[in-house]
């Protein structure tokens, strides 16, 4: 029997006994299907004993795999604690806001001043896919956005906080024939082709909302396009190819463009707090306290009348899923 076994091993074995699928358990961790079944077999030599039954049609623990999960689930939360006693409380906790000017980077300041003894630095990742392929990597620790849109092995390695329906809008060229409008009905959109991020591997979750909202509307998703950064970059961009943009009502304002809110029905961007499940550290803390009192406060939670949002964010935003 070995005097130690590394922890890497451990988690492997988790996922595996979680997922009882090698695929699925790979995809969770982000790892190859090879290098999981390789660390599996290791820890299998290593405690002398076979932990799963593998046929070409299903994983089945074993006795002596169901016997280890409670004793290697309470060693990762110890080693989570340890690493959170050491060293989380006095590094950075990492916030992606996504874009500048958006209400995310209010809630990072509220937190701020809830937690004045430790530092939250903002970062810009622009998409909650790809923020939460960084979190679960370690390399950011929370982020913004629709959890129900994450691939469900993606979810895995995290927990969320619903914070806000977001009622969604289209920027506009200015002089765009539906641009003198106050709110935009959807339906005046039919016929039009609006960008909502297709072809970038940052932004799918957003992409799928689009879709699910324009299906039997006469709206197109437009085609991929490059990404514009900057406000300047969206002006050039806008200006040549007068694409209309879905966004949401807090969208910063741009050259050249206005932003109206949509309408009949009110489409609403389910938005929750993401973080890696397993993390503590003060700043956190700080930071669900900031987004639940501002969801409390500006009723940040509560549906319109007629709010549009599709059945399963309904769920996962609700708790039911």
């Amino acid at each position: 029997m070995p005097r130690d076994i590394e922890p890497r091993l451990l988690r492997c074995f988790l996922a595996v006994a979680d997922e009882l699928h090698f695929t699925r358990a790979a995809a969770r961790l982000h790892v190859a299907q090879q290098a999981l079944s390789r660390d599996v077999r290791r820890l299998e030599r290593e405690l002398g004993v076979e932990l799963f039954v593998r046929t070409t049609r299903q994983v089945t623990p074993t006795a002596d795999a169901e016997r280890l999960v409670p004793y290697a689930r309470r060693v990762l939360a110890a080693q989570d604690e340890l690493l959170a006693a050491v060293a989380g409380g006095g590094r950075p906790l990492l916030v992606d806001v996504n874009s500048p000017g958006l209400v995310f980077e209010r809630l990072l300041a509220q937190a701020r001043e809830l937690a004045p003894e430790h530092e939250l630095m903002a970062r810009y990742e622009s998409g909650l896919t790809g923020a939460a392929a960084e979190i679960v990597a370690g390399r950011l620790d929370a982020s913004f956005g629709r959890y129900a849109g994450l691939d469900a092995a993606l979810r895995a390695g995290l927990d969320h906080l619903p914070v806000r329906y977001e009622p969604m809008a289209v920027v506009l060229p200015e002089d765009h024939p539906l641009a003198g409008l106050a709110e935009v009905p959807l339906d005046a959109l039919a016929g039009e082709a609006v960008y909502a991020g297709a072809g970038n591997p940052r932004t799918p979750e957003w992409t799928d909302l689009a879709r699910r909202l324009f299906a039997g509307r006469g709206i197109d998703v437009a085609p991929p396009a490059p990404l514009a950064v900057g406000a300047e970059e969206f002006r050039r961009i806008m200006a040549k190819t007068r694409t209309p943009v879905l966004a949401v009502v807090d969208f910063p304002a741009m050259p050249g463009c206005v932003l109206r809110p949509l309408v009949d029905p009110v489409p609403l961007s389910p938005v929750s707090l993401v973080w890696r499940r397993g993390l503590r550290h003060p700043a956190l803390d700080a930071l669900r306290t900031a987004c639940a009192r501002a969801a409390a406060v500006e009723g940040w939670l509560r549906r319109p009348v007629d709010g549009w949002i599709p059945a399963e964010d309904e769920q996962v935003m609700t708790g039911q899923n």
